[in-house]
């Protein structure tokens, strides 16, 4: 069973229902968790609301909408656990999408999807973040170390170009809608690593991927884990997760369950 991580609602629509389309299409099952086991729904803005003059760059596109409306009619979206109810035993896989509203805090503050988390990716599962989804891999605690389970692994996320541009384009009249936190999500995962050098931000001029073009997204597999920067990588992102999934189920099923890295930044 592959776990998303939801917040109680504000996450990026593209971020979780690109990646969730994908592993369901392919034959897994994926549940979901959320705070309180509630039905969480991504930020409106995203798909109803808007950004005016600027909602043809900044809101979620119409194929990626359209598989947002999918998930949200998906029995296991609407049924979702709670993450205190969570059996981290059955857990074959897990994916945190990422979002910059408000509501993304539930999520990236709470310690017990921290630990989820830190779980999943120390017994080498596939583990999949993009954007904000990163700082909970950041924030969660390998406990053999106290370290972050980041620390010694390379990793994308939401860049600082990418969060400041956002801000300071819509800051006039949204405020720090594009700022979830005064730190920069690449400053504060970059502290988290062994090593700066460990932080990919990828082409500084980022090109959004489509389900034809997936090349055109930027992903960084390391081990067992593939981090993505943006919406714009989604694409590329939902297929090495999968790849990534599917070479776990594959050494479960000959008996190995070897973590098997598939290809790389």
């Amino acid at each position: 069973m592959i776990l998303f991580l939801l917040p109680a609602g504000d996450y990026d629509p593209t971020e979780a229902a690109v990646p969730w389309a994908a592993l369901r299409d392919a034959g897994f099952e994926v549940r979901f968790a959320t705070p309180g086991g509630k039905v969480a729904l991504a930020d409106p803005r995203l798909t109803d609301l808007g950004f005016s003059w600027l909602s043809p760059w900044l809101m979620t596109r119409r194929a990626e909408l359209a598989a947002y409306r999918r998930l949200t009619e998906d029995p296991s979206f609407l049924a979702p656990s709670s993450y205190a109810d969570v059996d981290a035993s059955a857990v074959t896989g897990l994916f945190v999408p990422g979002g910059h509203a408000p509501g993304m805090r539930t999520l990236l503050e709470d310690s017990t999807a921290q630990q989820l988390f830190a779980r999943a990716f120390t017994r080498g599962l596939p583990v999949g973040a993009v954007c904000h989804g990163v700082l909970l891999a950041a924030r969660a605690e390998d406990p053999a170390t106290g370290r972050s389970v980041l620390h010694g692994r390379r990793t994308t996320a939401l860049t600082s170009l990418l969060e400041l541009t956002g801000w300071n384009l819509t800051r006039l009249w949204l405020g720090r809608y594009y700022r979830t936190y005064r730190t920069t999500v690449q400053q504060e995962v970059t502290a988290a690593l062994a090593d700066p050098r460990h932080f990919l931000a990828g082409p500084p001029l980022p090109v959004r991927d489509t389900a034809a073009r997936p090349g055109r997204g930027f992903t960084v597999t390391d081990g067992n884990y593939v981090s993505a920067r943006w919406p714009g990588d989604c694409h590329r992102l939902a297929a090495d997760y999968l790849a990534l999934v599917r070479a776990h189920a594959a050494a479960v099923s000959r008996g190995t369950e070897d973590v098997v890295e598939v290809g790389g930044e």
